[in-house]
């Protein structure tokens, strides 16, 4: 007998991330969390040091321990908040398996799912 039920999760596109933290605001505001370390994602700001003095940003969305993935939006056929809020539309919200299609045809992308 096959399970029904199949697991979704995050695919996040890391090379189309502007570092604007909408998904951040969009995750603290859908549950009311104040403090950072209270957030389900935050977005990392990695320096990178080149040549001649110049510098690199890249930006990370990183979803955190308390990610749920909006259970309670996602129960309702919608994406999570941080998806909906996302201005670059790196964040896709999805079957875990059509996901994983998607990442291996392209780097830099992450795969994150709750337990």
């Amino acid at each position: 007998m096959g399970d029904d039920k199949k697991r979704f999760g995050l695919l996040i596109d890391y090379d189309f991330c502007t570092g604007c933290h909408a998904c951040e605001v969009a995750c603290a505001q859908e549950f009311k969390r104040k403090a950072k370390r209270e957030k389900g994602i935050r977005v990392l700001e990695i320096e990178q040091r080149l040549t001649e003095d110049k510098a690199y940003l890249t930006y990370l969305p990183f979803p955190t321990e308390r990610c749920v993935l909006c259970k309670h939006l996602t129960k309702k056929g919608e994406n999570p908040a941080c998806v909906k809020a996302c201005l670059a539309a790196c964040m896709t919200y999805g079957p875990i398996d059509e996901l994983a299609q998607k990442l291996a045809q392209k780097p830099k992308m992450a795969l994150w799912t709750p337990c």
